[in-house]
């Protein structure tokens, strides 16, 4: 099978690469990134058969560019977005552009090919849920600029599949963590900060909920809902896994033996929902899916791995940066 990764340099991407490379000797990836902020060419410095590899740089919102690449495989799994919800809430458009727009280019030129579409989307679609869970069919309602164009993109993605019978899957996930992910993230920026005794930043009162799931776990089901997945459907991936910001970096701290002394409570972001959270049923049952890692192992193989990559640890300069939306006028 020859799989076309968009967003391949980036955190997700990356890891979903290396583990489908490492576990089948039947697919080729050919890798399209656009090489902006979050994407990372040594993530993918471990690959053990580069013959079986290739990267293309370029931009998922070139028709022309695109039309060629994918021509050349059987399946595109879109990982490429931005992902970041405070710079969605500083500055839109590249968000609009790349998740709609890129989304769209890849859509209509599968469509027209008559080839597959993986999509990779987020529990944020939901938007906050003060109890219970969302499931495939709850309704949208997205908080944050960012969110608002993952729905928008499942949307049009949705209505491709009702109006020309598009070859469409939908995977929609909780938080992840893991290996590899940019710093500007929860998890890695409190490693890094934690690990050079500065102040971690903590939005309001910590209290805000997330279901965390480790990404190797996340790129497990990728791989099940590209091999299983029916046309048309989408699946939520969860880990039931609902913890705190605040216990969450607390955690860190004290696997690190680090002091509870460097939390520093901060103004909280406009639009913070208080608690995400999904029923991942259908693709257990459907699938047999389960996690295989829990959060406290995971959290240590995290911790573990960047703690192995002093040029990680000792760059301060992306964890150390200041929110974008605060110096929005």
């Amino acid at each position: 099978m020859k799989i076309l990764v968009t967003g391949g340099l980036g955190f997700i991407g990356s890891n979903f690469i290396l583990r489908l490379l490492d576990i089948s000797n039947d697919v080729s990836i050919t890798n399209i990134d656009a090489e902006l902020y979050g994407s990372d060419h040594k993530n993918l410095n471990e690959i053990k058969n580069p013959e079986r590899y290739n990267f293309v740089k370029g931009n998922i919102s070139n028709k022309k560019f695109m039309e060629e690449q994918i021509e050349k495989c059987d399946v595109v799994v879109n990982f490429a977005a931005e992902s970041h919800v405070d710079r969605s809430i500083h500055d839109a458009n590249p968000f609009l552009i790349s998740n709609i727009r890129g989304a769209f280019t890849i859509l209509d030129i599968i469509t027209k090919q008559q080839k597959r579409m993986i999509q990779i989307s987020t529990d944020e679609v939901f938007g906050s849920l003060s109890t219970g869970t969302a499931d495939e069919n709850s309704k949208f309602n997205p908080s944050s600029p960012y969110a608002s164009t993952k729905a928008a993109a499942e949307l049009l993605i949705n209505s491709y599949h009702v109006t020309y019978g598009s070859d469409v899957v939908i995977t929609r996930c909780t938080n992840n963590y893991g290996p590899r992910q940019f710093l500007e993230k929860l998890i890695p920026k409190t490693i890094v900060l934690a690990h050079n005794n500065k102040k971690i930043p903590v939005y309001g009162n910590g209290k805000n909920i997330r279901d965390w799931i480790f990404v190797e776990d996340h790129c497990n089901a990728i791989d099940l809902i590209l091999q299983k997945g029916k046309s048309g459907e989408s699946y939520n991936i969860s880990a039931n896994n609902e913890t705190n910001n605040i216990t969450v970096i607390k955690k860190i701290l004290e696997i690190m033996n680090k002091s509870e002394d460097l939390i520093e409570f901060v103004e909280d972001r406009p639009g913070h929902d208080l608690r995400y959270s999904m029923d991942s049923t259908k693709i257990t049952k459907n699938f047999n899916w389960t996690q295989k890692s829990n959060f406290e192992e995971g959290l240590l193989k995290t911790i573990q791995w960047y703690e192995n990559k002093p040029e990680i640890l000792n760059n301060l300069s992306n964890a150390l940066e200041s929110t974008p939306w605060k110096n929005s006028n």
